[in-house]
């Protein structure tokens, strides 16, 4: 079965459904946006107001090479995996907030995440914008795969760095749970983004093998989320125009609500930033399909989205 999404939509049309919107990061961007070239970083390694962070499950991938100068910021410290322990779930303002001052963050400095798994990044990437940070947050486009593609400098020693301190205010409202998409699912100014490739989207995979129901939230659209990436090693974000035109069938006008999901809350990350970079008011169900699927919820199996 394929894994894109199960309509496609042409340019033309996207653009007379949607307007303009901030443009994915190009080579010669001088200002940092939700995405950042390579370029941008490697011109800001010796800034002293940019924190790169390496972002992983695991400390072995950061040990293996990172850009100079990174830190590394575990997966775990701003995630949990939930009860079951199947999920990914965000951890406590306090939590987070220690973990971004572990890795020496300070109020007053530009996040830049990144990572060998985009997935991880945009979570962090997702975090910081929750806890009120996304406008001094940036995603590196294209991730380690990009950083080593073009030949430039890898590094696997850590730097030395100071704990750091930073003020975090959560933004209310942005992560939603079931009963508020429950009370959404026939209100017309909210349109749901499933980020799941098409067996999970149907139903097909079978619900993880039975572990939860097979198929989707009602109402949801589905856009996978490696249609908004060139290839998953080397994620760089397709240009702003292609990702107007995935996010067309929706018919989301500038400024209204989206909400975003997938299985567990990773895939869903990558999503959000998208939804974030075109304008909307992105909202994250954490729970996604592992929380929804597994309770006595309404949902739809097959390509129908209702």
């Amino acid at each position: 079965m394929r894994k894109g999404p199960l309509k496609r939509v042409s340019l033309a049309a996207a653009m007379g459904v949607l307007f303009s919107f901030p443009a994915a990061p190009a080579a010669s961007q001088t200002a940092p946006g939700f995405l950042v070239s390579t370029d941008w970083v490697a011109a800001h390694l010796d800034d002293p107001s940019v924190v790169l962070l390496h972002v992983d499950g695991r400390r072995t991938a950061y040990e293996e090479g990172h850009i100079p100068g990174a830190r590394f910021l575990e997966l775990n410290g701003i995630a949990w995996p939930g009860d079951p322990d199947v999920g990914t779930e965000m951890r406590t303002p306090a939590e987070i907030d220690a973990a971004f001052e572990g890795a020496g963050v300070r109020d007053g400095q530009h996040v830049v995440v990144y990572g060998a798994n985009p997935l991880a990044a945009a979570r962090a990437w997702m975090t910081l914008d929750v806890m009120g940070w996304g406008d001094a947050a940036s995603l590196m486009d294209g991730g380690m795969g990009a950083w080593r593609e073009e030949g430039r400098p890898v590094s696997t020693e850590e730097p030395e760095f100071a704990e750091g301190s930073v003020t975090l205010t959560p933004r209310p409202g942005v992560v939603v749970d079931s009963d508020w998409v429950l009370a959404h699912l026939e209100d017309p100014a909210v349109s749901l983004l499933d980020a799941r490739p098409d067996d999970e989207y149907t139903g097909a995979d079978g619900g993880m093998g039975g572990r939860v129901h097979g198929g989707h939230i009602p109402g949801a659209y589905q856009i996978y989320w490696e249609e908004f990436v060139e290839s998953r090693p080397i994620h760089r974000a397709h240009p702003v125009e292609e990702i107007q035109a995935l996010f067309a069938p929706m018919g989301a006008e500038p400024g209204s609500t989206v909400v975003v999901y997938c299985m567990v809350g990773l895939r869903a990350s990558y999503a959000y930033l998208m939804a974030r970079m075109l304008g909307y008011d992105a909202k994250f169900y954490d729970g996604s399909w592992m929380d929804w699927g597994s309770r006595d919820l309404p949902y739809v199996s097959g390509t129908s989205r209702r």
